[in-house]
């Protein structure tokens, strides 16, 4: 789920979770860019081709070619950069060209209010009941109709007890002035955003101009602790200990635990940024047959354990989560602490809302030059 940009007047970024879903375990959505292979490289009359269309780097070629080798069908992976450019894209398509689409939980609302997306067949699909029942009947899609949830992520704060010795237990404590100058964030505006109306007791969706504009006072409060605000492998300054302290993807998350143990994770006490990737079927795709062959494929337990060791998101499979390496698992499956109650969806708000959080994001950047 991240660098999303708005082409409605309305749009949220998230973590993907992504995933939205990132600076994943291998190269992903922050680092992907619009490489879309389009129509051109597409042979509608050829059964044993799949066009899937995603950010770059979400799925290994170790993977599609075994995929191949299984089914005898070839993955033609073109990519996007933004959910909103997949979506433009799909409109201008009118929902044909791709058999399967990847991507964030708030654009998949819109591609289904729009009908380009097609009603699942899950009879197609031997092992739907090995999805994790937490990723369904979301805001974006109620009745499972039309998605199938595969990876998921939180926003998350990480840092470093040998440089910050003040104890963090949520998002309030990285306003502690032990932390100027060491603290680095996401630049998911919705998200940091997010992160102040938290603090002062609010939804990350309220609709209040005047309680963003109050969001907006408190995140310039921050702007004497911010080191740096990037998306793009944050992990690896809270490593190298150029930054104490972070708030970052779940996947850069993982990538930062697995190289430096003694990192402290904190899920935030004030609530718990969510978001989750999706994949469904475009309504005129050319192969759904051989899309639901693939969506099928990484519902295997035994496939889906081993993807989500090479994404770094949460496992959406309940079957695969005993199945993944145990040096994983910590940071591959749903924590306990992770609750319906404990969560919230970065959901699309109002035009007027989304000015307001883009003006209070600009103010923000601003205070930290």
């Amino acid at each position: 789920m991240k660098k999303i940009i708005s082409i409605l007047l309305i749009g949220v970024l998230f973590v993907s979770v992504l995933a939205s879903c990132s600076s994943n375990t291998a190269p992903a959505k922050e680092s992907s860019a619009d490489s879309s292979t389009g129509s051109e490289s597409v042979d509608s009359s050829n059964s044993k081709t799949l066009t899937l269309y995603t950010w770059a780097g979400m799925f290994s070629q170790e993977l599609l070619d075994d995929f191949k080798e299984k089914t005898g069908i070839t993955v033609d992976y073109a990519t996007f950069d933004t959910d909103e450019t997949m979506l433009a894209k799909l409109q201008t398509e009118k929902g044909g060209t791709y058999d399967l689409i990847l991507a964030d939980d708030y654009i998949l609302e819109l591609a289904i209010a729009e009908n380009l997306a097609a009603k699942l067949d899950t009879s197609k699909l031997s092992h739907y009941n090995s999805i994790n029942p937490f990723y369904q009947k979301q805001f974006f899609d109620p009745n499972d109709e039309y998605t199938v949830p595969l990876a998921a992520g939180v926003q998350t704060i990480v840092y470093n007890p040998d440089i910050i010795q003040k104890e963090i237990t949520g998002y309030a404590d990285l306003w502690d002035s032990s932390l100027a100058g060491n603290l680095g964030v996401t630049s998911n505006y919705r998200v940091i955003n997010g992160m102040a109306l938290k603090v002062l007791g609010e939804s990350y969706n309220t609709e209040d101009v005047s309680v963003i504009e109050k969001a907006g006072t408190k995140l310039n409060e921050l702007a004497p602790n911010i080191r740096m605000i990037k998306d793009d492998n944050l992990q690896n300054d809270l490593i190298s200990g150029e930054i104490g302290a972070a708030v970052m993807y779940t996947s850069q998350v993982t990538k930062a635990k697995m190289a430096l143990p003694s990192l402290k994770v904190v899920l935030p006490k004030e609530g718990i940024g969510f978001g989750i990737m999706s994949q469904f079927i475009p309504v005129n795709a050319p192969h759904p047959d051989a899309a639901y062959q693939f969506i099928d494929y990484l519902l295997t337990p035994e496939i889906a354990a081993k993807y989500y060791e090479f994404l770094g998101y949460y496992s959406t499979n309940k079957d695969a989560d005993s199945l993944i390496n145990e040096e994983y698992r910590e940071f591959l499956t749903l924590p306990d602490e992770i609750t319906p109650d404990k969560v919230e969806l970065i959901q699309l708000v109002s035009a007027e809302a989304t000015e307001a959080h883009e003006k209070i994001w600009t103010s923000f950047k601003s205070a930290t030059e």
